[in-house]
């Protein structure tokens, strides 16, 4: 049995068995005299400690296991023995210059070393491969191009992205094997400025001696497989990050071009403005609908950074409850104005007005003429269900609706008389009612016309609840009328004829009220004669005249004639016969 040492080590504790205790004792010890007359031996010995503390965490499946000679043993064949890097590095200055392990994996660090504003552009290109300068003038145009949006996407990475401290770290940063030999070079970057001889080091030939020396078919085939699943998660990833920051940046674009600072005036502007009825400000609903698109789109982002930095810092608990929290009450408080948005419409209300017409001439037949708005066909107006937001001559800005509709009944006496129904919704019958009560519509009577408007208005600050007007016109019976437009709004019609037509045809014509409620044809052509076709196969003609039937066809020839003078037949082969009407009686 092995007694247990607790250990501090780079500021992180550890529990040691004695043996490896000691092991690791004149490990460290030996390094400390290979580097005993090395400028900046100090920070080489407390960087190889911190690499240590790092390799021994990473081992550790909890904090209660105990590191064992094993474990040591492993470290030390990474770490590497100090007397493999003692020898003079002017000899490999004929060596072709590498720059990194080709087998080491680069970890995303911002490069403080070399950093203008927070070292993430520097640590991007270390990241990539690629000139951090290139990375700078990406940032440039990309905030440029998205309203200043990618500005907030930078101090998401800054946040996020730990910096390159320790010299751990820094190789780390540049994908270099973090050992004693590669550890002391770098410290001597900053003592000896000797950045090129680092160069000329072999990484390749230390990284060879840090992998196994052999490996079996097997584990060659589970390396490959997942190399391709770490590809498609990177993909994966990438396309998490590109979705999620384009989403913030639209939404932060938004949120301050047209929610808030209202810089760009879209027409959906007015729209909202009209349907709001809970009267909730424009910039609250963006700020709401931020939070609740942006957060979302902010985790996905997250999580693509996760994917592809394995060292990304956590945002916290306290940042993602937070978060949380703000995405919930961004939920919930929409959900509240869309319920009362919804209940705005809940109830119906109506208001009448009934009113004698006196015509001028009242034997004469009575026009119905429908007045066009000047607010309609305006293509530059946003409109809703066939309302849209216009100006009146004095500049105040109503609402002008399309619908209306007029309707045709039989008067109970003789007087003509016209009802105006204006209909509303609100959240209360009352509310309703007195939305219905605002609505603006008129007609006037000239001679024996009648003007009616087909629009109607209302103030903007009334909003969009459904209004309407149905004019409900009462004609006595025997009145003839006479229907004229001059637009396409005869659809509008609605009345009891007696024949099949729509408002449309029935304009062209002139008709009277009868006795049983029916507008009846005046001057409608005769729609049930029926002419000789090609095949001259006759024809049948039932009318208020009578009844009239003539077949023809393979040489036969058949009249029938019913009227008021009796009935008359004959064939091909017999003579005409006509039976007198009192002969049938």
């Amino acid at each position: 049995m092995n007694k247990t040492i607790n250990i501090n080590l780079a500021n992180l504790f550890f529990h040691i068995d004695e043996v490896a205790y000691s092991k690791l004792q004149r490990y460290l010890e030996a390094i400390k005299r290979s580097f005993a007359n090395t400028n900046g031996s100090d920070e080489i010995i407390a960087d190889i400690e911190a690499r240590i503390a790092e390799l021994f965490h990473e081992k550790m499946e909890n904090e209660r296991q105990v590191i064992t000679e094993k474990e040591v043993d492993e470290i030390i064949g990474i770490m590497g023995q100090p007397e493999d890097y003692m020898v003079d590095e002017d000899i490999f200055e004929d060596q072709p210059k590498t720059s990194k392990n080709p087998g080491r994996v680069r970890k995303l660090y911002r490069d403080i070393d070399n950093k203008y504003i927070g070292g993430v552009s520097a640590g991007l290109g270390h990241y990539f491969g690629i000139d951090a300068l290139w990375v700078r003038l990406l940032w440039i145009l990309l905030t440029i191009f998205s309203w200043g949006g990618f500005v907030f996407i930078y101090g998401l990475l800054w946040i996020l992205i730990p910096e390159a401290v320790t010299t751990a770290q820094k190789l780390d940063m540049r994908g270099e094997a973090v050992n004693i030999s590669n550890i002391e070079k770098k410290v001597k970057e900053g003592f000896d400025d000797v950045a090129e001889k680092v160069k000329n080091v072999d990484y390749e030939k230390v990284g060879t001696k840090v992998k196994d020396s052999s490996r079996s078919f097997f584990n060659a085939i589970a390396d490959i497989i997942m190399f391709f699943f770490k590809i498609i998660g990177k993909f994966i990833g990438i396309i998490l990050i590109i979705i999620g920051a384009a989403g913030i940046v639209s939404l932060f674009v938004g949120l301050f071009t047209v929610g808030i600072l209202d810089i760009i005036h879209l027409p959906g502007i007015d729209f909202y403005y009209m349907v709001n009825s809970t009267n909730t400000p424009v910039w609250l609903v963006s700020l709401l609908g931020f939070f609740a698109i942006g957060i979302p789109f902010f985790f996905l982002m997250y999580l693509g950074l996760k994917i592809l930095v394995n060292n990304l810092k956590s945002i916290g608990n306290i940042a993602k409850f937070t978060l949380l929290g703000l995405w919930l009450i961004a939920i919930i408080l929409l959900a509240v104005f869309g319920i009362r948005q919804a209940a705005a419409h809940a109830y119906t209300g109506s208001v009448s007005n009934e009113t004698e017409l006196a015509f001028q001439l009242p034997d004469q037949p009575i026009k119905i003429s429908l007045k066009s708005s000047p607010h309609q066909n305006n293509g530059n107006n946003i409109g809703i269900n066939g309302v849209v937001l216009d100006y009146t001559e004095n500049g105040e800005e109503v609402l002008v609706s399309e619908d209306f509709r007029i309707n045709l009944k039989m008067s109970k006496d003789s007087i003509v008389r016209l009802e105006v129904r204006k209909n509303a919704n609100g959240n209360t019958f009352k509310n309703a009612t007195e939305t219905a009560e605002k609505i603006n519509y008129y007609y006037e009577l000239q001679g024996n016309t009648l003007i009616l408007d087909d629009f109607l208005t209302t103030a903007k600050e009334n909003k969009y609840r459904d209004q309407e007007v149905r004019i409900y016109l009462y004609i006595p019976e025997g009145t003839v009328l006479a229907y004229e437009s001059d637009n396409n709004h005869c659809w509008t019609m609605r009345a009891p004829l007696d024949r099949d037509m729509n408002g449309c045809e029935m304009t062209k014509y002139l008709w009277k009220m009868n006795v049983n409620g029916n507008l009846v044809c005046q001057n409608c052509p005769d729609n049930t004669e029926d002419h000789d076709d090609d095949d001259n196969n006759g024809k049948i003609i039932i009318n208020e005249d009578g009844v009239d039937i003539d077949i023809k066809g393979d040489g036969d020839n058949f009249k029938l004639k019913i009227d008021e003078k009796g009935v008359q037949f004959n064939t091909k082969d017999s003579k005409k016969t006509v039976i007198k009407k009192e002969t049938v009686q």
